[in-house]
């Protein structure tokens, strides 16, 4: 039976329809800023609405004929999920992941400062954080700063990195926009698909 059946109408596994995509779902394990799965992630899969998985199927086929590949660290993401982050931020004791993710930034912080929000464009289902890899030894290409790194080392026009390091996003952000997804100026790998088909809906299903 296909994985479909689980999923609200509009929305496929990403993976089902681009077999050769590499998946590294960090809210689903322990290696994300709040150090454990978030709520509402029961599984490792990508899941997003249709219009922005064909976009993507056209940007990994055009990746893969220059030996790239796509890999997505999130794509749909539960309001429940979002729920857990703001709980998180909230906890000033719990700051197990700080040297890692915000180790200039103080924790109490992150709200106002726009890195946590009370609604996700993820939680639209046509938002997805991604980067490029190597597709035959599957190293992800440098981009100056690891994912949900909460610093100005993350953001597009930052001046802290080096000429290979904005090589690789421009590559990143050049594909995207081609294919009809916009960036996001304060995370390199953030991007939410223009036309997408529910811009006014924040959809709670989980991820499973």
């Amino acid at each position: 039976m296909a994985q479909e059946k689980n999923l609200p109408k509009g929305f496929v596994y990403i993976k089902e329809q681009i077999p050769d995509i590499k998946l590294d779902i960090r809210y689903a394990g322990s290696n994300n800023f709040i150090g454990k799965p978030v709520s509402s992630y029961q599984k490792s899969v990508g899941i997003l609405s249709k219009p922005a998985t064909d976009a993507l199927e056209k940007i990994q086929n055009d990746l893969m004929s220059q030996g790239y590949c796509l890999k997505i660290f999130d794509a749909y993401r539960p309001q429940t999920a979002v729920n857990h982050f703001i709980e998180w931020a909230r906890n000033p004791a719990d700051t197990l992941t700080k040297a890692k993710f915000y180790p200039k930034i103080a924790k109490k912080d992150l709200f106002q400062l726009g890195y946590i929000a009370s609604k996700s464009g993820h939680s639209r289902g046509s938002t997805v954080d991604l980067t490029i890899i190597d597709a035959k030894t599957g190293k992800e290409l440098d981009m100056g700063s690891g994912y949900d790194f909460f610093g100005n080392i993350s953001h597009h026009n930052t001046d802290k990195i080096t000429k290979e390091q904005k090589a690789n996003r421009s590559l990143l952000k050049r594909i995207m926009i081609k294919n009809g997804f916009r960036p996001y100026p304060e995370e390199w790998w953030h991007y939410t698909l223009r036309n997408e088909p529910y811009p006014e809906t924040y959809f709670d299903f989980p991820v499973r």
